[in-house]
C-alpha cells in the first residue's frame, strides 16, 4: 500500500533519513521543518499520515498535534510522534494531545512501516465518507460534525482469558464506560456480532484461540467491520504486533499497562469511532434528502425513476402483476388562490399522510409533481388496486382537511388513474405503464373529477 507521508522535524538529516527509508518502501514523502510549516502543508496537501517530532523550537510537537486535531481540515489525518523522548509521561502527553501513536527512537523499521500502513488504511476507509459529507455540507443538507459531543456511555468489550488482567483493565478504565468481558473466544465472536460495542480490547496472549485469527474474524464481520480493536501485546513482541496491525487492529497497548496510556488510547479510538459514525449518519441524511420530497416526506421523482424500473423488471420476471395509480388533487389551484400557498402546502402534507396510511409496506408512494402523487403496488392486480383507490378517494372526499390551527376546514377531492402490467403491450416498460395510468387520470378529470378510472388493457 502506498501513501503520502508528511515527515516533520527541525533537523534536516532526520527528515532525509526517514524520507529515504519511506521512499524505499514506495511511500510518497513530503518534508516540513517546523510546526507552523507542518500545519500549512497538512492543510494544503492533505497527506495520509504525519510523522511528527516533538522537540522543535517555536511550536513543539505536542502543540502542533493539538492544532492539527482541532482543525476540521486536518483532524482526520493520523499523527504519529517519532521522538527520542522515552519517558512514559511524554508518551501519555503525546497521546492526550491527539497523536494516534507515540514511537520512541530508535524505532524498528518494520514496526514503523506497519504502523504507517495501518493508520493509512484506516484513514482511507473514512476518505470516501468525508468526500460525501463535504458534498452534503456544501449543499446545506447536513450539519457540522463535533466529535467532542458524546451522546452516552461508550460500550467496551474485553476478550481475555486472564481473569486477573481483565479485572485490572476494568478497574483502570473506571466507571465512565459500560464494560463487559468474555474469556471464551468462541462465545466472544457470537457476542461481538450484536454490533453494540464501541471498542473491543483483545489480549494477544489468548490460549484457546489464535488471537490474530480472532481479530481477523472480528474485522470480517459486517457488524464490526469499522469497530475499533485495541490489542494488548507483550513488550518486544514486534512480530505479533506487526501482524495484528496488518490484519486490521486499530491500536495497541504493551504490558505492563499504564493507566494514563490506556485512557489516552481508548479516548482516541472512541473519538475516531464517533467521527466515523457521524460521517455515516450525515451521508445517510444527505441520501435521504436526495431521494425524498422535503414537503411531504414521501419519495421524490428521482427515486421513482430508478426504483420503479426495478419493480417493473421483477414483475416481468415473476409474472406477477404490478399496478400503478396516479392521484391528482382536484381544483388545487383554487385552494391556493383562495386560501394561500401556506394552506395549500398543509393540504398536500395531510394528503401525503393519508396516502401513507393507506398503502402497504411493499408499496412505493411518492410525490410525482406539484399536487400529483404516484403509488406503485407490486403483486397487485388491477381489481384490487381499484378497491384501494376507491377507498382512498372516498376517504379524501368525506374527511375534510384541517389547516391553520385546526380551526379551518377545507373540502377537497381527488381523481385517480390506474395502470397495470396486466394485458400490457408486448414491448412494455415502466414508462409506458406510467403513461397508461396518466391517460386514465386524464379521463377521470375530463369525466367530472372525483373518480377512479382504470386504463384500457
Amino acid at each position: 500500500m502506498t501513501a503520502r507521508v508528511l515527515v516533520v522535524d527541525d533537523l534536516e538529516p532526520n527528515v532525509k533519513l526517514l524520507e529515504a527509508k519511506l521512499r524505499a518502501e514506495y511511500f510518497d514523502v513530503l518534508g516540513a521543518y517546523s510546526g507552523e510549516e507542518a500545519i500549512t502543508i497538512a492543510k494544503a496537501e492533505q497527506p495520509d499520515i504525519i510523522l511528527l517530532d516533538v522537540m522543535m523550537p517555536g511550536l513543539d510537537g505536542f502543540e502542533t498535534c493539538r492544532r492539527l486535531k482541532a482543525d476540521p481540515e486536518t483532524m482526520h489525518i493520523p499523527v504519529v510522534m517519532v521522538t527520542a523522548l522515552d519517558q512514559q509521561a511524554d508518551r501519555v502527553a503525546g497521546l492526550e494531545a491527539g497523536a494516534d501513536d507515540f514511537l520512541t527512537k530508535p524505532v524498528e523499521d518494520v514496526a514503523l512501516f506497519a504502523r504507517v500502513r495501518s493508520l493509512t488504511r484506516l484513514k482511507m476507509m473514512t476518505d470516501e465518507l468525508r468526500a460525501r459529507y463535504t458534498t452534503g455540507k456544501g449543499l446545506g443538507v447536513v450539519d457540522s460534525i463535533d466529535v467532542e459531543v458524546d451522546d452516552g456511555e461508550s460500550c467496551i468489550f474485553i476478550i481475555d482469558d486472564n481473569e486477573e488482567q481483565t479485572e485490572r483493565l476494568k478497574s483502570t478504565l473506571g466507571d465512565g464506560y459500560v464494560i463487559s468481558s468474555e474469556a471464551d473466544p468462541e462465545a466472544a465472536l457470537v457476542q461481538v456480532r450484536s454490533g453494540d460495542f464501541d471498542l473491543i480490547i483483545v489480549n494477544m496472549s489468548l490460549e484457546e484461540m489464535d488471537p490474530l485469527r480472532l481479530c481477523s474474524s472480528i474485522r470480517s464481520f459486517e457488524e464490526t467491520r469499522l469497530t475499533p480493536i485495541l490489542a494488548v501485546v507483550r513488550k518486544g513482541d514486534t512480530r505479533k504486533l506487526v501482524r495484528a496491525l496488518d490484519i486490521g487492529v486499530n491500536d495497541y497497548l504493551t504490558k505492563p499497562i499504564d493507566k494514563g496510556e490506556l485512557g489516552a488510547r481508548v479516548a482516541t479510538q472512541l473519538r475516531r469511532m464517533r467521527y466515523v459514525d457521524q460521517l455515516r449518519s450525515s451521508f445517510q441524511a444527505s441520501l435521504e434528502m436526495a431521494v425524498t420530497d422535503q414537503l411531504t416526506g414521501l419519495y421524490n421523482r428521482r427515486y421513482l425513476a430508478s426504483h420503479l424500473s426495478a419493480m417493473f423488471d421483477r414483475a416481468q420476471w415473476t409474472g406477477r402483476p404490478l399496478a400503478v395509480m396516479i392521484l391528482d388533487i382536484d381544483h388545487f389551484k383554487d385552494i391556493n388562490d383562495t386560501h394561500g400557498h401556506d394552506v395549500g402546502d398543509k393540504v398536500i402534507q395531510e394528503f401525503a399522510e393519508r396516502i401513507s396510511r393507506s398503502v402497504r409496506g411493499i408499496d412505493l408512494a411518492c410525490r410525482y409533481g406539484g399536487e400529483e402523487f404516484l403509488i406503485a403496488m407490486p403483486d397487485t392486480d388491477i381489481a384490487f388496486a381499484s378497491v384501494v383507490a376507491e377507498r382512498l378517494r372516498q376517504e379524501i372526499a368525506t374527511a375534510k382537511f384541517l389547516v391553520g390551527d385546526g380551526d379551518k376546514e377545507i373540502k377537497a377531492t381527488v381523481s385517480i388513474g390506474i395502470g397495470s402490467t396486466e394485458g400490457g403491450p408486448e414491448e412494455d416498460n415502466a414508462q409506458k405503464l406510467i403513461k397508461r395510468a396518466d391517460e386514465a387520470l386524464y379521463e377521470a378529470k375530463t369525466c367530472g373529477r372525483n373518480r377512479v378510472i382504470q386504463s384500457a388493457a
